[in-house]
């Protein structure tokens, strides 16, 4: 009996180790396979973070997968990611910076490029060539036609004049009455290809049309087929928009520092990417009605006129110059709760996240006080798909973890 006890016991001391390794083996591959669980989180929220698939209960976009184990903060791209991404680098050195003060400004109708069309003589408008606002119209372009009496008397009248010359040519007396009576049509709008046509008919032609003096679009009519109208009646008012003036609110204080002559920057809205140079032409000497702040104006061109009257557009002051700083374009610095951090290309397709501090900033490029040095290769385009490119592989902001 005591020997069968001791053989259990041996038996026992022998497989005792086996069954511990197995143990310790079955651990360790059930740390492995929550080590290599799939996490998922949102692109737009990396802070839901959740083990299987889903949508965000903030946004409800659908949960992407990520690693939470990587902590490396650099993303690695291949060429093809890089030109679909349109990623560019640019190296930063130091240099002047100028700053602006920016003032709000708007487009506006230039008045030496408005005409208002109106009747030559008294008469009835016979036929309207433009009915309706907004056409485009060249200059030459038949406006209007109109029957007018008086026309017609005058008409008359040099046609009896240039009978009584032709026939008494060496009377100086007709051949004056002659030339006051072309005159007078010459006065009412009458071209000489127009009075060469009715003293080659021998006949007065009441009908008279009209072409525009200049090219436009028609804002206003003010006449309509039917209607009669007095010698300078209105009939429609074009304006032309190949050049615009731009109009600035300024405050008193500030108008001190501009003057006449001086040359700005204007940024139209939806056209950030093309500032325009233009010269400050007139300041309103006085407040505008209703309000504390006067007026600076100046014209820009408008080819193809892409812009219209009423626009936003904003004036850019030059307000000094920073020397000898590093900075870097508008794009490259992306801002979020945690800071302000650009992109540096670290190696070729590797990109990682450098928290900076930013001073001065204009409308196109940022001073950079700290967190960068000469020779650093920075991303200019591009910078936000990296961002994007981060949270969505790793589910967390590139700078969370992040002490500058």
């Amino acid at each position: 009996m005591e020997r069968k006890k001791f053989i259990k016991a041996i038996a026992w001391a022998a497989i005792a180790p086996a069954l511990v390794l197995a143990a310790c083996g079955g651990t360790d591959k059930k740390t492995a396979d929550a080590a290599v669980k799939q996490t998922y989180t949102c692109p737009m929220h990396p802070q839901i973070v959740q083990d299987k698939p889903g949508t965000c209960p903030i946004c409800a976009m659908d949960l992407v997968p990520f690693d939470k184990n990587n902590k490396d903060l650099s993303l690695t791209l291949g060429e093809n990611q890089v030109a679909l991404g349109n990623i560019t680098t640019l190296t930063v050195g130091a240099g002047a910076l100028h700053n602006f003060k920016q003032l709000n400004g708007r487009l506006a109708i230039d008045p030496e490029k408005t005409a208002v069309i109106s009747s030559r003589v008294p008469g009835r408008i016979e036929k309207l060539y433009v009915k309706e606002t907004g056409v485009a119209v060249s200059k030459g372009q038949p406006l209007y036609k109109i029957y007018s009496e008086q026309l017609a008397s005058l008409q008359q009248e040099y046609l009896l004049a240039v009978a009584q010359a032709t026939q008494f040519p060496g009377d100086a007396r007709f051949q004056q009455i002659e030339k006051a009576a072309r005159q007078k049509l010459v006065l009412y709008d009458q071209s000489d290809a127009q009075i060469n046509r009715f003293v080659q008919a021998g006949k007065t032609d009441p009908y008279i049309t009209y072409p525009s003096p200049v090219s436009g679009v028609v804002a206003e009519l003010s006449a309509a087929e039917g209607q009669y109208v007095g010698e300078g009646g209105a009939i429609m008012r074009l304006e032309g928009y190949g050049q615009l003036w731009v109009e600035a609110d300024v405050y008193p204080a500030e108008a001190a520092a501009i003057r006449p002559g001086q040359s700005v920057k204007v940024i139209v809205a939806g056209w950030e990417q093309e500032p325009q140079q233009m010269t400050v032409q007139f300041i309103n000497p006085a407040l505008q009605p209703g309000s504390q702040v006067m007026q600076l104006r100046g014209t820009v061109a408008n080819p193809g006129n892409r812009w219209q009257p009423g626009m936003q557009a904003n004036i850019l002051l030059p307000a000094g110059t920073q020397g000898d700083v590093l900075s870097v374009p508008v794009d490259a610095v992306i801002r979020d709760g945690k800071g302000t951090h650009v992109w540096l290309e670290t190696a070729k397709g590797k990109y990682a996240p450098r928290m900076v501090k930013t001073g001065v900033e204009n409308f196109d490029a940022v001073e950079i006080t700290s967190g960068l040095k000469n020779g650093d290769k920075v991303v200019v385009t591009g910078a936000y798909l990296l961002y994007s490119e981060y949270i969505l592989k790793k589910g967390a902001d590139p700078m969370a973890n992040h002490k500058h």
